[in-house]
C-alpha cells in the first residue's frame, strides 16, 4: 500500500488526536486507501518515522507515500485548502 500515516494511539494532546482524525476523515472521503502505523508500539517505529521524515523531533501525524515523505498535518491541511491533496501525496 502506498500512503502511510504515522500516528499514535497514546497521546494526551487533543490537538494531535484531532489532526490525526481529520487526516483519516479526509483520506477516507476521497477514497484514498492508507495504512496506519502506530508509533506508540515502540521507540523503533517512532525513530523510523523521524528518520524517514528527516526531522529528529517529528511528532505524529506524519504522512508518507511508501518511503517518500509527504509532510505533516500543517502541510496536509494546506494541500487540502489548495485542493492539491493528490499532488501532496505524490500520487499524480
Amino acid at each position: 500500500m502506498g500512503i502511510k500515516l504515522y500516528y499514535t494511539t497514546v497521546t494526551a494532546s487533543r490537538e494531535v488526536k484531532s489532526q490525526q482524525a481529520e487526516i483519516m476523515r479526509i483520506l477516507e472521503s476521497k477514497s484514498i486507501q492508507f495504512e496506519l502505523i502506530d508509533i506508540s508500539v515502540g521507540g523503533d517505529v517512532r525513530d523510523e518515522m523521524r528518520s524517514k521524515s528527516g526531522n529528529p523531533t517529528a511528532v505524529p501525524p506524519q504522512i508518507f507515500n511508501e518511503d517518500q515523505y509527504c509532510g505533516n498535518y500543517e502541510m496536509f491541511a494546506e494541500a487540502v485548502e489548495d485542493d492539491k491533496v493528490e499532488q501532496f501525496l505524490k500520487m499524480a
